[in-house]
């Protein structure tokens, strides 16, 4: 159990300097269990601690790790260049406390991202080393034959790429939609795949990262959540 002064702790949840922390605190703008606190040195378990700030209720996080059903034209970037980041879904405070993206999805792309502030969680998760499955579904612009499937499963080359990349899995969803699994994290892989296969990616969907799926998390584009430790424990390599 961890004990924290009260602007210690609205720091460490990213709700700007110490300095304008305490100004909160004496302004009378924290609540501890119903209660104004209006000392900043007043200190707390942090442990399944419960704070009002600004008219809402938070619960303490050592560490964010969210979930989010990325919608499309968002960029994956804390400097967004041509859309908006998507930093700007979640609430201010992450962005103070360094949440950031687990690896990128394209702006057009969507579906589930993961984010988090805790260091050895991301490098963990984007490390190829990890071999942690992520399942996309592709719309393509031609019919989905079992050709491709073969084709995609056997491995195609791309042009900077010293040797053909193949899926781990990949089977036919319907008609104009396929199912591929890869380990790699390579830049547009799905879409660069499929082109050199001899079709065209016409929207791609992100609906699973390990075991953790967007459907098992309920999440309509937009939304996010907090990942429990059942949760996280899914986000595991495959078999």
């Amino acid at each position: 159990m961890k004990k924290l002064t009260l602007d210690r702790l609205l720091q460490s949840q990213g709700f700007g300097t110490r300095k304008w922390c305490r100004q909160l605190i004496d302004d009378g703008e924290v609540s501890v269990a119903g209660t104004v606190v209006t000392d900043y040195r007043t200190a707390f378990d942090t442990d399944g601690l419960t704070f009002r700030l600004f008219d809402e209720d938070w619960d303490f996080h050592e560490h964010v790790f969210v979930a989010l059903h990325k919608p499309p034209n968002f960029e994956c970037s804390r400097k967004p260049s041509h859309h908006p980041g998507v930093l700007s879904i979640l609430p201010e405070n992450f962005t103070w406390r360094d949440v950031q993206p687990v690896g990128r999805l394209d702006h057009d792309t969507t579906g589930l991202l993961l984010m988090s502030d805790h260091g050895p969680f991301i490098h963990s998760q984007s490390s190829p080393k990890s071999h942690i499955p992520k399942v996309y579904v592709a719309t393509t612009a031609e019919p989905v034959t079992p050709e491709l499937v073969a084709l995609l499963l056997a491995g195609v080359q791309l042009h900077d790429e010293p040797a053909p990349l193949a899926a781990v899995r990949c089977s036919m969803v319907d008609s104009h939609r396929i199912e591929i699994v890869l380990e790699q994290g390579k830049y547009h892989q799905v879409k660069r795949m499929l082109a050199a296969a001899g079709n065209h990616c016409a929207a791609l969907q992100r609906v699973a990262i390990g075991q953790l799926t967007l459907e098992g998390l309920g999440l309509e584009e937009g939304e996010w959540c907090y990942l429990d430790a059942a949760e996280l424990g899914l986000l595991v390599a495959g078999d």
